[in-house]
């Protein structure tokens, strides 16, 4: 089978188990296996596949077909400019998280940050590298993802501290900033994701119980402890929870509340500001 055909085969057995894009998802694989770019599928598509790559390109069309997704496969996800790896320990970073970091990073030059929740430790490790930070933290229950955390720090070239425990349990400093993406789809949602998502991703960093709330609420009625005076807090959040996070944010004593939209224009991140008086 030459590269153009096994390629084409590719396409046509992802279109058929429903994965989007076929095209550019086979494309990408070949990419991926072959470490050849377009030019080399354009040119000399009708060269023969080698027959161990085209072995492991077959694998890899089969487990995409069954709908692991893509970045499980290679292994890699690009946030902010950086290559973070990535397992099924951790969520897949998003760019509408990007929009969390940009706007944590126009007030953190600095300053110290904990991050609550980090997974892949994609927005910790980007505040590290971009921010000017003082001191940078990252928390999460999961040994798994934590390992995949300090490899993306490592590779990265940044110093932070990872610490393993539920929320604020391994925490014992304060800290100008508080950044989190935390869980926050309603139990019920997660059936109707895609799945790539509700079949592969980790259901402890999607799962906000049942009004998607859950963590929100245990973040803002500790956080204060954790935060020096006028500390700042900073969430990424679902589309359509922008007013029942600000009036879980005005009931913990938080005020100087903003909402930031996605580059869809859809609600994203809400920050607000401790209390100088409390």
């Amino acid at each position: 089978m030459t590269r153009r055909e096994a390629v084409k085969a590719a396409e046509v057995r992802l279109a058929a188990s429903g994965v989007e894009e076929a095209e550019i998802t086979a494309k990408y694989l070949f990419y991926f296996v072959t470490g050849l770019g377009q030019a080399d599928l354009l040119f000399d598509g009708g060269l023969p596949f080698q027959e161990k790559q085209q072995a492991y390109f077959d694998k890899l069309v089969e487990e995409r077909a069954k709908r692991i997704p893509l970045q499980y496969l290679t292994g890699m996800q690009e946030f902010m400019g950086l290559e973070f790896f990535v397992t099924p320990d951790v969520l897949i970073p998003r760019q509408d998280t990007e929009r969390l970091v940009e706007e944590v990073l126009s007030c953190c030059s600095e300053k110290s940050v904990l991050d609550l929740c980090t997974g892949s430790g994609c927005i910790i490790i980007s505040l590290a590298k971009f921010g000017n930070l003082t001191y940078a933290c990252g928390c999460d229950l999961s040994e798994g993802a934590l390992a995949v955390a300090k490899k993306n720090a490592k590779h990265c070239g940044v110093l932070v501290e990872f610490l393993q425990g539920d929320l604020f349990e391994p925490v014992n400093k304060t800290f100008d900033i508080i950044v989190s993406n935390p869980p926050y789809i309603k139990s019920e949602e997660i059936e109707t994701l895609m799945p790539e998502v509700r079949c592969h991703e980790p259901r402890m960093a999607l799962d906000g119980m049942a009004d998607g709330l859950y963590f929100y609420k245990k973040i803002i009625a500790e956080a204060s402890k954790y935060l020096k005076l006028g500390g700042q807090l900073f969430f990424e959040i679902g589309s359509r929870q922008a007013a029942e996070v600000t009036e879980l944010l005005l009931g913990g004593g938080f005020g100087g509340i903003k909402v930031t939209k996605d580059y869809a224009g859809l609600d994203r991140v809400i920050s607000a500001k401790k209390d100088n008086q409390k």
